[in-house]
């Protein structure tokens, strides 16, 4: 049987708290994109393309395959379904004719954005938790 190391209560404690501050995040996330008309992954989705790491609201499939730690297969599954609700549209590359960017669509952008401003106050919290609990 292994060794468990000796962990304070204090840790544990940290632990559970950023697990509930964490959970009552998501439970609201999901509460809010479904009155957005959004599933918790489509937001998540759309979030990270209008996220997008240089800053362009337009990601690749590899890099929301990366950022979402999912398989390819499984992201572009997601993309099309988004696509398929009007969400999503993609684009190609005007450098490179292998590379598509996915997009927000104009109903995509709204939706989007009626759920990422509701949860203003909850990415708030959540950051107040976690700096709490850095200290």
């Amino acid at each position: 049987m292994p060794r468990v190391a000796a962990t304070s209560t204090t840790e544990i404690q940290q632990a559970a708290a950023f697990r509930v501050a964490l959970r009552a995040f998501h439970r609201e996330t999901e509460r809010w994109t479904e009155r957005a008309g959004l599933t918790p992954q489509r937001y998540l989705l759309l979030l990270l393309v209008k996220g997008a790491e240089d800053g362009s609201s337009r990601a690749t499939i590899s890099e929301l395959a990366k950022r979402l730690h999912l398989a390819q297969s499984t992201v572009t599954e997601l993309v099309n379904r988004t696509a398929a609700a009007g969400l999503v549209q993609r684009s190609p590359s005007e450098a490179d004719a292998r590379v598509v960017y996915v997009e927000l669509t104009r109903e995509g952008e709204q939706r989007f954005s009626e759920a990422f401003e509701a949860l203003s106050d909850e990415r708030k919290r959540l950051a107040a938790v976690v700096a709490e609990l850095a200290r």
